[in-house]
């Protein structure tokens, strides 16, 4: 990265003038027409080009930056902010950052701005003091546990070994991002204990949304018009043999509105719920 005044505007830069201070990172350009440019990921763009790589760096007296890959904010506060996005804070949640360097410091002043509470979980003594200096409820070893579970956790350090310590730090449907560029690698799991880092969310909802989808595509996807015409569709975990789900569908596309309707007491069992049991008992 490279970090200087502007001497020189080229034709049609308005964003920046002579003399401010700006930054040049890595990244210097993309082609902007490719998928991964049209989603926001342009760090894919696999016509991208490169400072000190493609172009000249900065170990010369001037160099020079396409105007959009000119920044006022470097790595350590994009790519920060980028994890902080990724970890999905809930308001006024948890969060834990696993190191507290350039990138971790500017996150928690962050999120401490928008409510949250910050756990500093870092080896370093004068970075636990920092991060305690900056607001945050706690600051402990890297592998310690923080005083309570975490909504949300964020890995700087590039140790792998972290990532099952992290996870275990949060709590029900809480959100682990592996922010560093690199790591080390990481230890095998213990699928049965670790929690989840992605909670599915409402399982009720996201049927309705299936069934949905069902209908609106039913006359272009045979799979799909299965489902309207009265299908068993169920999931299993082949390790564990557990059953997922089993959706007993109606056999008419008019009738799956039925299925947002509120339920009848127990002891008013409509004639299709009794008729899917019969066929159950069979």
């Amino acid at each position: 990265m490279v970090v200087g005044p502007v001497a020189a505007l080229g034709d049609g830069v308005t964003d920046y003038a002579v003399g401010d201070r700006v930054g040049v990172a890595w990244l210097r350009h993309t082609d902007g027409t490719c998928a991964y440019c049209r989603r926001g990921n342009e760090n894919l763009c696999p016509n991208s080009l490169y400072t000190g790589w493609d172009a000249d760096g900065g170990y010369a007296e001037y160099t020079t930056v396409p105007a959009a890959f000119a920044y006022r904010l470097l790595c350590a506060g994009i790519i920060g902010y980028r994890a902080l996005l990724r970890a999905s804070l809930p308001a006024r949640g948890r969060l834990g950052l696993y190191g507290f360097g350039d990138s971790a410091h500017l996150v928690a002043q962050v999120a401490l701005a928008q409510g949250a509470t910050v756990h500093a979980l870092t080896r370093g003594e004068a970075s636990q003091r920092l991060a305690l200096e900056l607001g945050a409820a706690s600051a402990g070893g890297a592998y310690d546990s923080p005083p309570e579970p975490l909504d949300s956790a964020i890995l700087f350090a590039p140790v792998g070994d972290l990532v099952p310590v992290a996870m275990r730090a949060l709590d029900r449907g809480g959100v682990l991002a592996v922010a560093g560029i690199h790591l080390t690698d990481i230890p095998p799991l213990n699928y049965e204990h670790e929690p989840s880092v992605l909670a599915v969310g409402k399982i009720a909802a996201l049927g309705q949304q299936v069934l949905g989808l069902a209908l609106q595509h039913a006359s272009t996807n045979a799979f799909l018009r299965g489902l309207t015409v009265g299908s068993l569709v169920a999931g299993a975990v082949a390790a564990a043999g557990a059953l997922l789900a089993v959706l007993f569908l109606p056999s008419q596309p008019a009738q799956l509105a039925q299925l947002t309707r509120p339920a009848r007491p127990a002891h008013q069992p409509t004639q299709a719920a009794a008729q899917t049991a019969a066929a159950t008992a069979d």
